[in-house]
């Protein structure tokens, strides 16, 4: 009988692990769906804002800003964005492989990390890394001056030389059940080629260019920076949702199972005790 109480108090364990996975999953549904509503805000604004700054840069001539100074990358600042918290499956691991590829394939460059999550600034913390910054805790009550801090930090040593380039590394949000790992530069932005199918607008300026882009430059990489944090959240309570979910149905089979082997026993138990009696009574 001791076998039995054991498993019984398996099976109690586990329901109540299943609860809490339930209860975890309900949590993320319920912050995902307002994480994917800033997102879907943000992504227009961000993209239109890099649009016309590659434009406006491009077609201004003589125009020279430290966000745009272009020069070889012999000091490189990479950002990570992982969670402060786990449960969320391969969520903060794969962005973590991901920065540990790029320190390798550019150790000639000196690479150093500004770490945004617990998760990645202690696992490289471990790992002995460069850390040249670090942001924790700040999921929890994100909004835009914590990515208005981190960005004028970016501006700050991007402009005094301390970095040639900046690179961003974080999950961006596809769906409930899919992220996309995407690594990108930040700094310097370069002015690309214009496109000759899309038709060209040409700006007025009230000011001049050089006024009206050294104001609008650091607000670019506010915005970017911001756009980075609120995919990585709502990537986040996708992945935890998810995670949560498989976790409660895996419960569920395994509670089944032991339910299953604690009747074998009991069975087999009384199968016992009812042949003891007759043989009893046999004899």
């Amino acid at each position: 009988m001791a076998n039995l109480l054991d498993i019984r108090r398996r099976i109690r364990s586990v329901r109540n692990t299943q609860q809490i996975t339930r209860a975890m999953k309900t949590v993320s549904a319920a912050k995902l769906r307002r994480a994917q509503e800033r997102v879907f805000a943000a992504r227009p604004y961000a993209e239109q804002l890099k649009a016309m700054l590659v434009s406006l840069a491009l077609r201004a001539e003589g125009f020279d800003h430290p966000l745009l100074a272009v020069r070889p990358e012999e000091n490189v600042l990479l950002v990570v964005i992982t969670a402060d918290r786990g449960l969320c499956g391969a969520f903060n691991a794969n962005v973590i492989r991901t920065a540990g590829t790029f320190l390798r394939e550019r150790q000639d460059q000196n690479p150093r990390l500004m770490t945004v999550g617990r998760k990645s600034r202690d696992f490289f913390r471990r790992q002995g890394a460069t850390i040249f910054e670090e942001h924790i805790n700040i999921f929890s009550t994100l909004n835009f001056g914590h990515a208005k801090s981190i960005a004028q930090r970016i501006d700050d040593v991007y402009s005094a030389g301390d970095f040639d380039a900046v690179y961003l590394t974080y999950n961006e949000f596809k769906s409930v059940i899919q992220q996309r790992l995407v690594i990108e530069p930040l700094l310097p932005m370069r002015p690309g080629p214009l496109d000759g199918a899309a038709p060209q607008i040409d700006y007025i300026y009230e000011q001049p260019p050089y006024d009206i882009l050294s104001t609008l430059l650091p607000r670019y990489v506010e915005i970017q920076v911001h756009r980075a944090l609120l995919e990585s959240a709502a990537a986040e309570h996708g992945a935890r949702m998810a995670a949560m979910d498989t976790a409660a149905r895996n419960a569920g089979e395994m509670i089944e199972s032991l339910t299953l082997n604690m009747n074998r026993i009991r069975q087999a138990a009384i199968t016992r005790e009812i042949i003891e009696v007759v043989s009893g009574a046999s004899a």
